[in-house]
């Protein structure tokens, strides 16, 4: 298997144009379903946030209702892989940042418009601060190192996967398909940086019962986003 390094030359060396060749080939306009921003309350709604993207969101949503304190918390939740239910509630050590999610599994910045015309049409209220991963999705690159959106590819073309989504299959313009492979490619290397960076701070901690550590790329952390003393 490549180093991360050996993958994260590759991610560098993408072809934005290859890249949207294959998106063309594919085909993709958002429906504005919220199928990728939605999920349930056993299986909630899972994208990945580094650090600074959760401060830029952080920022963005305060700055749109400035009657609201919005806190790291509010923003990201720990990723629960390798987290337990204990008796005070999860408890151990996990790797990176999901969204927040709301008490349906649905990703907390989900809105859908009050239109009887068109039920279901839905916005993310931090549209232009979202993180790359949702910029990005329903494609992503099959590099080793770089992390793929739940659920299998349901189409692919050359490394660009394509994943679940209403809005495949439809036509898209060079100049679009360009610009959603250059967000493309700038993803799968901030995945890999953040991959390396996480891999060269990680120390393990002995949480107590209760208590949560999440290590990113800037170090051992506690669920409101400040450093692990």
């Amino acid at each position: 298997m490549d180093s991360l390094e050996a993958e994260l030359e590759r991610a560098r060396a993408l072809d934005v144009e290859s890249l949207a060749d294959a998106i063309e080939s594919i085909g993709f306009e958002c429906t504005r379903c919220g199928g990728c921003c939605t999920g349930e309350a056993d299986e909630p709604h899972t994208a990945t946030v580094f650090p600074d993207e959760v401060r830029e969101v952080q920022d963005a949503a305060a700055s749109d209702d400035a009657d609201s304190d919005y806190d790291w918390r509010d923003v990201a939740r720990p990723m629960p892989y390798g987290l337990s239910e204990g008796a005070d509630g999860l408890e151990g050590e996990t790797f990176e940042w999901a969204l927040q999610t709301d008490a349906c599994g649905d990703c907390t910045f989900y809105e859908e418009e009050e239109n009887p015309d068109q039920p279901g049409d839905g916005y993310c209220s931090v549209h232009e601060s979202r993180p790359l991963i949702c910029q990005t999705y329903p494609f992503s690159v099959a590099l080793a190192g770089t992390s793929q959106p739940m659920g299998e590819a349901v189409d692919e073309s050359g490394i660009v996967r394509a994943h679940e989504c209403e809005g495949l299959g439809r036509d898209i313009d060079r100049e679009d398909a360009e610009a959603l492979a250059a967000t493309l490619r700038e993803r799968a290397i901030r995945e890999l940086e953040e991959a390396i960076a996480v891999r060269d701070e990680y120390e393990p901690v002995a949480t107590e019962a209760g208590e949560v550590v999440i290590h990113d790329s800037e170090g051992a952390k506690t669920l409101d986003g400040s450093t692990l003393e």
